[in-house]
């Protein structure tokens, strides 16, 4: 739909004088609306020349007088030219409407670029802009229902940035490629949070640093940068880890051991059993719980880092450690399981307690889901189905620890005094 103009008329008027018989004429616009201003106004302007022979419109009446009597309206030509018996008054009147043009020319150009100016005045307003504070004020509107591990991460990217900066402010339009460069740099040998001595490791400083382009792509969706300088960065090499991940021996010794939280025992053994994340155990309600057509039983999951629905096959095993159905179906099936962060201090003592010398995380479960899967002849695709990946390169990441478990069992055959 075309926007309406705000059309704003220029027009020749006269003024009586107050002395002679004779009248001014005045140039008059109206609508007009000053920037900043949603009222109209009325502009006039007088071009110092006066008439003394105007014809008036006798059909025309511009107004009635206190005695009665009628002034009438000047009689004007079918350009809207006033109309005069003397000659030189005729050529003030055409002079006049000369102007009007002009005028009208004038607001009439104005109209057409008042938007563009006021798009490049409102971008250079928001180019005065923090990025700092912009970039906290929307960890809330970027993940509204993200886990608390996200956002602790996002708003440590603003806590690193005010630290960077020395507390002052980063204005948007002081954003460049090279500023990013050196912000990356200090990312990697940024402070650990909390009282945590030393440096964050390269794969925190990855992390961090693809927050930070998010931000920064957000900032050119909302229109605080003209340019995607995000796409033209390029992130922090992340080093890929080896994937921990438990055998079913270890798994074994973790049932057998006693752990404090009962709850965080049953979760950790829920994920080893269906690989689901931390962040889904932690939100699953019974009603995600539910039978199929053929009797089996199924979790379905909105993963929270895909956001897409996921159906997990339970096993048996699975759905004893879920524990007793209740009637509320909006209960959580594992009530009382914390987040991530509060979990690694307890989930640690247990791990201890079994004589188990890994460093194992909660996230480990899931590592050792895939793992034992393809220990026991699971193909590598319909792994990758179960696990939720988008792309079987992920899933072939944990066929190392496959093989290293086979170099391992191949290791311990030996031939005694094999000397041929």
């Amino acid at each position: 739909m075309k926007k309406a103009l705000p059309n704003t008329k220029v027009t020749v008027k006269l003024r009586k004088s107050n002395y002679k018989e004779e009248w001014y004429l005045n140039i008059e616009s109206y609508p007009v609306y000053k920037r900043g201003s949603k009222r109209a106004s009325r502009v006039v302007e007088s071009i110092n020349r006066t008439i003394s022979t105007p014809i008036w419109d006798k059909s025309s009446i511009a107004r009635i007088l206190p005695d009665g009597t009628f002034n009438y309206k000047p009689k004007r030509d079918l350009n809207g030219i006033i109309q005069c018996r003397s000659t030189i008054d005729q050529e003030a009147c055409i002079y006049a409407d000369n102007v009007r043009k002009l005028r009208q020319h004038e607001y009439d150009s104005a109209i057409l670029y008042t938007d563009k100016e006021n798009e490049i005045a409102a971008q250079n307003e928001r180019s005065e802009q923090d990025f700092i504070k912009y970039f906290n004020g929307i960890i809330s509107k970027r993940h509204p229902n993200s886990s608390d591990s996200i956002i602790v991460n996002w708003r440590r990217v603003g806590e690193l940035l005010k630290i960077y900066s020395k507390g002052q402010p980063i204005p948007f339009k002081e954003i460049s490629v090279k500023l990013l460069e050196d912000i990356k740099m200090f990312f990697l040998r940024a402070p650990m949070g909390g009282n945590k001595k030393g440096t964050i490791s390269q794969n925190t400083a990855s992390t961090y640093f693809s927050i930070l382009k998010a931000g920064l792509k957000q900032a050119f969706i909302d229109e605080y940068l003209t340019v995607d300088i995000s796409a033209k960065i390029k992130g922090i090499t992340n080093i890929e880890k080896p994937r921990v991940a438990l055998t079913m021996d270890e798994v074994q010794k973790l049932v057998d051991t006693p752990c404090k939280e009962d709850v965080l025992k049953r979760a950790f053994l829920f994920s080893i059993l269906t690989g689901l994340r931390h962040s889904d155990i932690q939100t699953l309600k019974w009603k995600q719980i539910q039978q199929t057509s053929k009797g089996t039983w199924q979790a379905v999951v909105i993963q929270q880092k895909t956001k897409r629905p996921d159906y997990k096959p339970l096993i048996q095993q699975a759905l004893q450690l879920c524990g007793t159905r209740p009637n509320d179906e909006e209960t959580l099936v594992f009530e009382g399981l914390t987040d991530a962060f509060w979990i690694s201090r307890p989930l640690k003592v247990w791990i201890e307690a079994s004589g188990i010398k890994k460093h194992i995380t909660f996230h480990c479960g899931r590592h050792s889901y895939a793992s034992l899967l393809l220990e026991n002849g699971v193909d590598i695709y319909t792994i990758k189905s179960l696990m939720g990946h988008t792309n079987v390169k992920t899933t072939q990441i944990y066929t190392h620890l496959v093989n290293e478990q086979k170099e391992k069992a191949a290791n311990t055959l030996h031939i005694e005094n094999l000397d041929l």
